[in-house]
């Protein structure tokens, strides 16, 4: 990030090192669980980092590209709060698991039950949004240009998607926290 906001000349550096961040992201969690090494603290981290790195990136847009600022802040807030939803309502249970996901929206319940799906969505949104950090700084006139922006037209379904998904993790995660109160209330009416 500190190249992509003082180094814009390095941009490209700067897609570089984000890819390899992304790519290290992708294959850390698959390592640990194959070396059974994973946790839940590692889960926590893997989860804050996604999203650090995630809204870094849209901050960054959000100020070369100024047309687009509320579309990423509002992107910047649907990602930050279905995140911290879905984990505070899955607490002690790994927040992909089907345990932690029954009795949630469909959509999210298939979201993470679909390995391909889920991927498909999680690449496009980081995809989407790497396509157009670098779509700001080609020229229209060039071939690298129009590739850049084929792939960005095949990657955005995933984004608007993830979305969705994101709304649905949202609203599901706020009412199992509802329905926890409900059901901790209704055992104790004197605690609330």
């Amino acid at each position: 990030f500190v190249i992509m906001t003082n180094l814009e000349e390095h941009w490209a550096t700067a897609v570089l090192l984000y890819f390899a961040s992304f790519a290290g992201d992708l294959f850390d969690g698959w390592a640990a669980r194959k070396l059974n090494q994973s946790s839940t603290f590692g889960g926590l981290l893997d989860m804050v980092t996604d999203r650090c790195s995630t809204l870094g990136l849209l901050y960054i847009l959000g100020c070369i590209q100024e047309t687009y600022r509320l579309v990423y802040l509002l992107l910047v807030v649907l990602d930050i709060s279905s995140h911290w939803c879905q984990m505070y309502s899955s607490v002690g249970q790994h927040h992909k698991s089907k345990e932690s996901n029954s009795g949630r929206n469909i959509i999210v319940q298939w979201y993470y039950q679909y390995y391909f799906f889920f991927g498909y969505l999680c690449v496009g949104a980081e995809f989407t949004y790497i396509l157009a950090y670098i779509l700001h700084y080609l020229n229209s006139e060039s071939v690298w240009f129009t590739v850049a922006t084929l792939f960005f037209r095949v990657v955005l379904p995933g984004c608007l998607m993830k979305q969705i998904v994101n709304f649905a993790q949202l609203s599901s995660a706020c009412y199992l926290v509802a329905a926890h109160d409900a059901e901790q209330y209704a055992k104790d009416p004197k605690k609330s």
